[in-house]
């Protein structure tokens, strides 16, 4: 299913690449390995799919959904860069991270560097909409990264402050990336708040389904280590969900192990099965269930096509992947 809605925007995929390439000149040469080391690295690039399928969807008559799809994917690497510097994470998309590969320092300035460029972009694309969507949805970002950073390792955690962290690290870019598709097609402002929702819902399920699988997936499919996020100490939904409706020697146990500066593979396991036979995963992948469902139904302001297809079918890979 995503190779085939991939095959429908591979053209636009591919000057999408080409510019990305092209912005990532520099005159520093770290600043061109690390550009390069990270787009070799390839990932699912839904987020600039997004773009592109919205635009399409809505009838796009220039390119300049070309260049909004780039300075999604560079929003969206330059967080990468970062949070793998402040989660001390090691793998990525089955590859050393840039901090492992080279060092923090240059981790965080190469992000810098990706993040303005596609603010350079933008002022290229000139509009003013989008400008104040892409300012917006960055500060969102940021105050999400930093809601995570002081709750991480909370053993009191809840589920409404789980919600509002991955929509503003999440969701808010995928919202951002199907919103300015529509605007840069023209579309009415109906169209454009439709689009705006799909993205918010989709982004919603993708991140549910995504902390769901740190629990169930597979190291090799995924590219990084499973239960990454219990041994950051983040408090996602499946172990919020666990420890609100296990006993309380399991929540004891998730507690201890949150606070842990380090676990054992043998702790990290136990964590894990406690979860497993929690109903948290069942519970976590019917919240994003409810997402998609809601997303589809934002879809009903479109006309019938293809890419409108290609967008329903880009739900179901959200929710049904296990990578």
């Amino acid at each position: 299913m995503y190779q085939q809605i991939r095959s429908l925007i591979q053209t636009d995929l591919d000057k999408v690449n080409l510019f990305i390439v092209d912005q990532l000149y520099s005159e520093v040469a770290l600043v061109e390995s690390i550009g390069h080391y990270i787009v070799d690295a390839g990932g699912k690039r839904l987020r600039p799919m997004l773009v592109l399928l919205a635009a399409k969807a809505c009838g796009v008559k220039s390119d300049q959904h070309i260049d909004m799809a780039a300075v999604i994917e560079f929003i969206h690497t330059a967080t990468l860069l970062h949070d793998d510097v402040v989660d001390m994470s090691t793998l990525r998309r089955g590859r050393p991270t840039v901090n492992a590969q080279w060092n923090n320092p240059s981790s965080v300035l190469v992000g810098d560097f990706i993040y303005s460029r596609a603010f350079q972009v933008l002022v290229k694309i000139g509009d003013m909409r989008i400008m104040e969507i892409m300012a917006d949805t960055t500060n969102k970002i940021a105050e999400g990264e930093v809601l995570q950073l002081i709750s991480k390792s909370n053993p009191n955690s809840t589920e409404e402050l789980y919600m509002q962290v991955i929509q503003n690290k999440t969701a808010i870019l995928f919202e951002a990336a199907a919103k300015s598709g529509a605007i840069l097609s023209g579309a009415d402002q109906k169209t454009v708040s439709a689009m705006a929702e799909f993205g918010l819902q989709l982004g919603l399920a993708f991140q549910l389904i995504d902390d769901a699988l740190d629990y169930i997936g597979d190291a090799e499919e995924l590219g990084k280590n499973v239960g990454d996020d219990l041994a950051e100490g983040k408090s996602t939904l499946p172990l919020i969900y666990t420890m609100a409706n296990g006993s309380s020697a399991d929540r004891d146990l998730i507690q201890q192990s949150l606070r842990a500066e380090s676990l054992t593979p043998p702790q990290l396991q136990e964590v894990i099965a406690l979860v497993k036979n929690s109903g948290a995963l069942e519970y976590t992948q019917e919240l994003a269930s409810t997402k998609t469902t809601a997303a589809v139904k934002a879809l009903e302001a479109l006309p019938d096509s293809e890419y409108k297809t290609a967008l329903k079918n880009l739900v179901e890979f959200s929710l049904n992947r296990k990578t």
